[in-house]
C-alpha cells in the first residue's frame, strides 16, 4: 500500500540533527542559540502586515493558480532591473509563476520533468553534494536515480557541466544547481550558467537554478550573477535569449526575511511553466491573494533588502574577526552561512550543544556519501548567522571560545 521509496526521506537533515542532539541538553543557565537553520530573525518589514490587512477580502477567494497580472508584471520588472535583461526576454504571462517558497516546487518539478524512462534507461537527477534536501527527495520520490556531483574547494563548490560524463547527461531528467551555493556561499558567473544551459538544451534535461540566496551579498556594487543572464548568453546575446529547458527559483524567505510568508516565484521555460501551472491545479499550493499583494510590495522595494544585507554583512565581519584565525574558516562570497571545517562536524555539533548551548548543522547531514563511502560534508559545520548582529556576536564569541 505504501510507497516505500519515501522511507529514504528519513535522512531529512533536521531529523538527523534531532537524533544527534535530543539525548543531551545544555547546562542550566546556559543560553540556547539556534544557528542550525537559515531562518531570518530580523524584524519583518512593516509593509507586509499593512498589505495583507488592506487585501484581507482576498481570504474569501480561492487564489488563481498563476497569481495575478500585477504580481507577474512586478516579478518581470524586478528581474529586468536586477539582471539587466532584454525587455522581451520575460513574458509575465508565459514565463512567470508564483510559488509558495522554493521547497515545494523544487520537489514537485519531478512530476513535470522526470519520465519513466530517459533514452530507454532509468532517468537520472544530478545535484551537488552537499545540497538542499529537496533535490535528492525529488529524485527518490519520482523513482529516478540520484547522482551526486561532489561540491569541493577544487570546483569552488559549484560542479561544472563538463565534469559530468555525457552518458549521464543523456540520462538526466533534472539537474539542480544553487548559487550562491548553500551551504558554502560561492557564486557562479555567466560563463558557468551558459555552459549548464547549453548542456541542458543539448541533452534535453531541465536545469533548475536555485537562487534563493541571490540578494544576500557583501559588496553592493557586485550582486551575484543569475541564471537568466546565462540564458541570454546561451542565446548568443541576441535580444530575447534562450529560456528553453531552464527555470530559476526565487523566494522572499531570505531576501525579505519572511520565511513564514511562503512566497516566491519560478521563471523561465514557458513549457515548464505551463505544465507546472496545470499541476498546481491538482496538487500544489496557489499563493493566497493577500500574500500576493504583500509580495508585490516587497519585490518593488529595495530599502528593506539593503538594510538586512547590511546586518548579514556585519555578522560575517564579526565571524571573520572571531574565527578568521581558525584554519577551517573561509569567508563566504554571499549568503549568511559560515561553512567551516572542524574535523568531525557531527561530534563538534553535539559538543557545542551539550556544553555551550549552540545548535548548528553538521555538514554530513547535508551531503551524501560517494561511491567510496566518503561524505564530503563530514568534516564541516554550517553556522547560520540569521540574528541581529549583537546576538550573532554573542553566539560567535562562545563558538570561538569552544573551538
Amino acid at each position: 500500500m505504501l510507497n516505500h521509496t519515501l522511507d529514504a526521506l528519513d535522512t531529512y537533515p533536521f531529523a538527523l540533527l534531532r537524533g544527534l542532539l535530543d539525548d543531551v541538553a545544555p547546562p542550566e543557565g546556559v543560553e540556547r542559540t539556534m544557528l542550525q537553520i537559515g531562518e531570518p530573525q530580523l524584524p519583518v518589514p512593516p509593509m507586509v502586515g499593512e498589505a495583507i490587512a488592506a487585501a484581507s477580502a482576498g481570504w474569501t477567494k480561492y487564489p488563481p493558480n498563476d497569481g495575478t497580472p500585477v504580481f507577474r508584471q512586478t516579478v518581470k520588472a524586478w528581474l529586468d532591473r536586477r539582471y539587466g535583461l532584454p525587455t522581451d526576454l520575460i513574458d509575465p504571462d508565459r514565463n512567470v509563476l508564483p510559488i509558495p517558497g522554493t521547497r515545494e516546487p523544487l520537489f514537485m518539478l519531478g512530476h513535470v520533468a522526470i519520465p519513466e524512462k530517459k533514452n530507454g534507461q532509468v532517468p537520472v537527477v544530478l545535484m551537488p553534494t552537499p545540497c538542499y534536501h529537496s533535490y535528492w527527495a525529488a529524485a527518490l520520490a519520482h523513482r529516478a536515480e540520484p547522482h551526486y556531483m561532489a561540491a569541493t574547494p577544487e570546483n569552488r563548490y559549484l560542479p561544472t557541466a563538463d565534469s559530468v560524463d555525457k552518458a549521464l547527461l543523456d540520462r538526466a531528467a533534472i539537474v539542480y544547481v544553487c548559487s550562491p551555493a548553500n551551504p558554502q556561499g560561492t557564486v557562479a558567473d555567466v560563463a558557468y550558467w551558459k555552459a549548464w544551459i547549453e548542456a541542458a538544451q543539448a541533452h534535453d534535461f531541465l536545469l533548475v537554478i536555485d537562487e534563493c540566496y541571490s540578494e544576500i551579498y557583501p559588496d553592493p556594487s557586485k550582486p551575484p550573477t543569475g541564471g537568466l543572464e546565462g540564458a541570454v548568453a546561451a542565446g548568443g546575446g541576441s535580444v530575447g535569449g534562450s529560456l528553453k529547458n531552464v527555470v530559476v527559483m526565487h523566494s522572499l524567505s531570505k531576501r525579505s526575511g519572511v520565511p513564514g510568508l511562503r512566497s516566491g516565484f519560478m521563471a523561465g521555460c514557458p513549457d515548464v511553466i505551463a505544465h507546472y501551472k496545470r499541476l498546481v491545479g491538482f496538487a500544489c499550493s496557489p499563493t493566497p491573494l493577500p500574500v500576493l499583494e504583500a509580495a508585490v510590495g516587497l519585490w518593488s522595494d529595495e530599502a528593506h533588502v539593503e538594510a538586512a544585507r547590511a546586518v548579514y554583512r556585519a555578522n560575517i565581519d564579526v565571524a571573520e574577526t572571531l574565527l578568521g584565525h581558525h584554519p577551517g574558516f573561509v569567508r563566504p562570497e554571499a549568503g549568511f552561512f559560515v561553512w567551516m571545517e572542524v574535523g568531525d562536524g557531527a561530534a563538534v555539533a553535539r559538543k557545542l550543544w551539550a556544553e555551550h548551548g549552540i545548535r548548528l548543522m553538521p555538514g554530513a547531514f547535508m551531503a551524501k556519501e560517494d561511491s567510496a563511502g566518503r561524505n564530503p560534508g563530514a568534516p564541516f559545520i554550517r553556522v547560520a548567522l540569521v540574528h541581529e548582529t549583537a546576538k550573532a556576536e554573542q553566539a560567535l564569541t562562545r563558538l570561538a571560545e569552544a573551538l
